[in-house]
């Protein structure tokens, strides 16, 4: 009998991933990695996209939740018009890497929303990094045309958040 619990206990058995799935729930989490020494799990919840490899442009098509799936022939013919169109906007970008957040707790507004106008001190989002929340101030004085980012999603150090049109 101790045989049968040997093997499902530790980080992967069926409880801990019950428990896991429940946290992830909870606090509004994307993706869980373990790992005990050769043996690796990854758990992820909803639809979860890897980092953009170029810009996309704010239509409603990306703002939906998609497979994680390669690139469709479509997106490269859209990033020439999302070039042109966004040539005036402002970047503002990642100052480090960490998971994002575009509300201040999973049951509050979003910061800020496409539309919104800003200021220099208005904090656009919190980055997770490190077990710490960073408050990310705008530090541009305009209007949001894009959010470039789905709440939850891992970000890289430089990678563009959002676009403003400056005022």
């Amino acid at each position: 009998m101790a045989d049968e619990k040997a093997p499902s206990a530790g980080p992967f058995d069926v409880a801990t991933v019950r428990e896991l799935v429940r946290l992830m729930r909870k606090f509004d989490l994307s993706e869980v990695n373990l790992q005990d020494g050769d043996k690796r799990m990854r758990l992820r919840r909803g639809s979860v996209a890897p980092p953009p490899l170029m810009p996309l442009a704010a239509s409603p098509s990306v703002l939906s939740p998609t497979a994680a799936a390669p690139p469709t022939p479509a997106a490269p013919i859209a990033t020439p018009q999302a070039a042109v169109s966004n040539s005036r906007l402002v970047e503002i970008k990642s100052p480090m890497v960490g998971t994002f957040y575009s509300k201040p707790s999973p049951d509050k507004d979003d910061f800020v929303k496409v539309g919104a106008r800003i200021n220099a001190e208005t904090v656009v989002c919190k980055i997770e990094a490190m077990k710490i929340f960073n408050d990310l101030p705008a530090g541009v004085v305009g209007i949001v045309a894009e959010i470039c980012i789905q709440n939850g999603g891992f970000v890289e150090f430089d990678q563009v958040l959002f676009r403003v049109e400056p005022s």
